[in-house]
C-alpha cells in the first residue's frame, strides 16, 4: 500500500522526536512548512508551553511570501529577535520531518545569524 507524502513526513518526525526534546534551559524550535507558508514555535516540552512563535501569515511578514527562501529567512530572523526578547539563547532544532534543505536550512541559518545557538 502506498503511503502519502504527509504520512511519510509524520513518520520521519516521530523518529526525530524520539531524540529531540525541549527543556527549560534549551527549548525546541519546531518548524512547519507548507507549500505557501512557513511557521515555527519555540517550545518548552517539560512545561508544555510555547515561548515564542512566528508565521508568514502574520501582519509583519505579510508582504513576504512564505513559499520561498527569502520568506523563510525573514521568518527566522523575526523568531530569533523574539527569542532574544524572551531571554532564550540556546535551542534544539526540530526539523519536523522535513529535509534540512532549502527553506528549512535558510530558516535555521537565519536563527543562527540572529544569535541563537544550536
Amino acid at each position: 500500500m502506498a503511503r502519502s507524502t504527509r504520512e511519510l513526513r509524520i513518520r520521519r518526525h516521530k523518529r526525530v522526536r524520539k531524540n529531540v526534546a525541549g527543556t527549560t534551559a534549551r527549548p525546541r524550535v519546531a518548524i512547519f512548512r507548507s507549500h505557501k507558508q512557513i511557521s515555527a514555535q519555540i517550545i518548552d516540552d517539560t512545561r508544555g508551553v510555547t515561548l515564542a512563535a512566528v508565521s508568514t501569515l502574520e501582519a509583519e511578514l505579510s508582504s513576504i511570501s512564505g513559499a520561498n527562501i527569502a520568506g523563510a529567512t525573514a521568518a527566522g530572523a523575526l523568531l530569533a529577535e523574539r527569542a532574544k526578547a524572551a531571554g532564550i539563547t540556546t535551542v534544539v532544532f526540530d526539523r519536523g520531518g522535513f529535509a534540512y534543505h532549502g527553506r528549512v536550512a535558510a530558516f535555521a541559518d537565519a536563527l543562527r545569524a540572529g544569535g541563537l545557538e544550536f
